[in-house]
């Protein structure tokens, strides 16, 4: 058995499809699960057609992603500084976190729209492909944050040296001892997680979106399928809305047109192009 056949197994067996996934990231990752388990190529399609709850396992085991609180934190003050301020004026802001993983970075925002006296006017919906992640941002509790750099973060953001713990405590009890941490009750009020597979399922709003957050998410992706997902993303999207992807993600080909760059982000564009 190939690993493109064992995603075919996957496929038939699950309601998920891997076969756009990028080669090197999804076979590094089912390596993986099949040297946890001890298993061979074979084994591991026995396996999945036959244990739907090690289907799951698998699918937490390819999907994962790293996050982090502010996790580049000039592409964040970017957002506190100049881009969020254009949505000062609107009643609503429509905000859709797709792959939001475990909720650090959807936490970040909030803080921010909350600075800027705007957290009352956020909708926010959080979607991820799995529901381990989705259980865990609702809780809200993270571990080893502040070893981690999560303050020093917080600090770069708001370029605050002086006061930063205080201001962090604002938002997060903070146990040192045991270096966890919790999202304050107020940041979640306005955040309805709901699980969604990016690649196949319909949307689960019928909101239009002000603000797009998918950063780290099309890099697992191979091309055809990132201008897919990028589509979808235009198609939802508000005039001027704005797209905020990965440090390491960027736009190609026809997208270029319709999206703006505008320092670390996107804003979508009105301009009709006949031709790239």
């Amino acid at each position: 058995m190939t690993y493109k056949e064992y995603l075919q197994v996957l496929k038939e067996h699950s309601p998920y499809d891997f076969s756009e996934y990028s080669d090197n990231s999804i076979f590094r990752r089912i390596q993986k699960v099949m040297r946890d388990h001890k298993l061979t190529l074979e084994e591991l399609g026995a396996r999945t057609q036959s244990d739907k709850f090690f289907v799951e396992e698998v699918v937490e085991a390819i999907t994962v992603n790293t996050t982090e609180l502010f996790r580049d934190p000039d592409m964040w003050r970017y957002l506190y500084e100049k881009q969020l301020p254009l949505y000062h004026n609107n009643n609503v802001i429509n905000i859709w976190h797709a792959g939001c993983s475990t909720g650090q970075e959807v936490y970040s925002l909030m803080i921010l729209l909350n600075e800027l006296g705007m957290l009352d006017k956020a909708r926010v919906f959080a979607t991820d492909i799995s529901q381990k992640a989705l259980d865990s941002a609702k809780k809200a509790i993270y571990k080893h944050q502040i070893d981690k750099g999560c303050i020093e973060n917080f600090s770069q953001v708001f370029r605050n040296t002086d006061g930063v713990e205080k201001l962090f405590s604002k938002y997060f009890d903070i146990d040192k001892k045991t270096d966890i941490i919790s999202v304050k009750p107020f940041l979640k009020d306005n955040i309805k997680f709901v699980r969604h597979n990016l690649v196949e399922n319909n949307l689960p709003f019928y909101n239009k979106m002000d603000i797009i957050f998918c950063r780290n998410v099309l890099i697992y992706f191979n091309s055809r399928l990132q201008n897919r997902i990028v589509q979808r993303f235009f198609d939802v999207m508000f005039s001027h809305g704005t797209l905020v992807l990965g440090a390491h993600e960027g736009l190609s080909g026809f997208f270029k047109t319709k999206f703006d760059r505008s320092g670390p982000v996107y804003k979508k564009s009105n301009v009709f192009h006949f031709r790239y």
